[in-house]
């Protein structure tokens, strides 16, 4: 029997394509004296829902990543706490988050913190133009979808940091509480109107509301979880190598892939000539920081160490990415790759700086995020003329110290109560075995 609601949505779809040629783009509305208010809601739902799904492939890219630089023992923990942070963090945003990241002007404390408590809410089946919460934005599901990808995305930063000796349940605890009040809070000073933004604090996609949030997370917990076994020994950096590089490689392609929808998808609109030419300009810069983050790290490995290092070409094009985030739209290609090309720098001389001071970050999450966001909202101020110095300062010491000190009060108060830490004798043998009863095998132990 045919399904006719389904031919109906075929039918639909097809006509909306048939609506993108030129001569309906361009003809004239008698109300607007441009495109259909109808068509640029429609386009700009599009962006979002691609936008959307291609962070949502940041996911994969981070579980790829963080499975290749742990060691064999490790690597089900590590995969299962990314499915984990991932599945609790849709329940948070959902249930929590998404009301107190945008609150529409309905503030307890104005400006400050959100005075709407309660679940998420989208439009119902077959709603109709007129009745939309905003005729001239796109669908409220949508925006949901894709702000839920970037706040998942901060929780993925802090597991790598702390992998291969933190227990599963109170990580993903702290997941839940990361992405359900510390980041949706934090993100309504800037995103949801609130004071950050008022003071004219820029960042475009989240160097510093996403990254530098996930960075200053994990260096709470790093601080509070302390080293691996034998990470640090008679002053010496024991090096620890990952499981498996084509896997770590794989999934830095993957995070570079999704990261053209984090960035450009923050365009917020393609309805108009502008605005898609826009959303390429931001693909373009996007991918020319990437490349200079990595091309930097190379050459720098090869003249500090005398030998490229691999994992360093891999941060060093997230450190590029992560540096462009916080404005990927006004920089010219050449600018993108300056901008870019710092935060390769930054990562190869990151890295050894933490693990002067003993703090043992596995993937390099902290430099990556952490520092290079630090670098990239401030290099906001080299392309964009509205930008203040002072006013990026602001942003990132409120932000810093907001997210920093609940995050290490959270820490605090789980290893107080549960504790956070493996055993040595379960750490030793892996987090595989230890946490997930999976036979350990010795040949993997190293």
């Amino acid at each position: 029997m045919l399904d006719h609601s389904k031919i109906t949505r075929v039918g639909v779809a097809i006509s909306t394509l048939a609506l993108l040629t030129p001569g309906y783009v361009f003809a004239q509305d008698a109300t607007t004296g441009g495109v259909s208010q109808e068509l640029v809601w429609i386009l700009n739902t599009l962006l979002f829902l691609i936008g959307g799904f291609l962070v949502f492939f940041m996911a994969a890219g981070f579980a790829m990543l963080e499975a290749g630089l742990v060691r064999s023992k490790n690597v089900t923990m590590q995969l299962t706490k990314n499915m984990g942070l991932f599945s609790l963090a849709c329940m948070a945003y959902y249930l929590v988050g998404y009301n107190l990241m945008y609150p529409l002007g309905t503030w307890a404390i104005d400006g400050v913190f959100s005075g709407v408590w309660g679940v998420a809410v989208v439009e119902p089946v077959g709603v109709a133009l007129s009745a939309v919460d905003d005729a001239a934005y796109a669908s409220t599901a949508s925006d949901y979808f894709f702000q839920l990808m970037f706040c998942a995305a901060t929780a993925s930063i802090v597991s790598g940091a702390l992998a291969e000796r933190i227990k599963l349940w109170p990580f993903l605890i702290f997941s839940v509480i990361l992405t359900g009040l510390i980041y949706p809070v934090q993100a309504a000073w800037k995103w949801g109107g609130g004071f950050l933004d008022s003071a004219g604090f820029l960042d475009f996609a989240g160097s510093t509301v996403v990254h530098s949030v996930g960075g200053w997370a994990a260096l709470a917990g790093a601080l509070v979880l302390g080293a691996r076994i034998g990470k640090y020994k008679d002053g010496r950096v024991i090096p620890m190598l990952g499981s498996n590089l084509p896997m770590a490689t794989l999934g830095t392609f993957i995070l570079w892939l999704g990261w053209f929808g984090f960035n450009g998808g923050s365009q917020l609109a393609m309805g108009s000539i502008s605005d898609i030419a826009d959303v390429s300009r931001i693909f373009v810069n996007t991918n020319m920081a990437a490349a200079a983050g990595a091309f930097v790290a190379m050459v720098t490995t090869q003249l500090v160490y005398g030998k490229i290092d691999l994992t360093m070409v891999l941060n060093g094009a997230l450190a590029g990415l992560v540096s462009i985030t916080a404005e990927p739209l006004m920089p010219t290609m050449a600018w993108s790759c300056l901008i870019g090309g710092v935060g390769g720098l930054i990562v190869v001389f990151g890295v050894p700086l933490l693990d002067r001071f003993k703090i043992d970050d596995v993937v390099g999450a902290i430099p990556v995020h952490l520092f290079g966001g630090i670098w990239g909202t401030l290099a906001v101020v080299l392309t964009n003329g509205d930008a203040n110095l002072g006013t990026q300062i602001y942003g990132i010491l409120v932000v810093g110290l907001f997210t920093f000190t609940v995050s290490l009060v959270v820490w605090l108060v789980l290893k107080a109560v549960m504790g956070i830490r493996v055993n040595e004798d379960d750490e030793v043998m892996g987090l595989d075995a230890a946490e997930l009863g999976m036979e350990a095998y010795p040949e993997f132990s190293r």
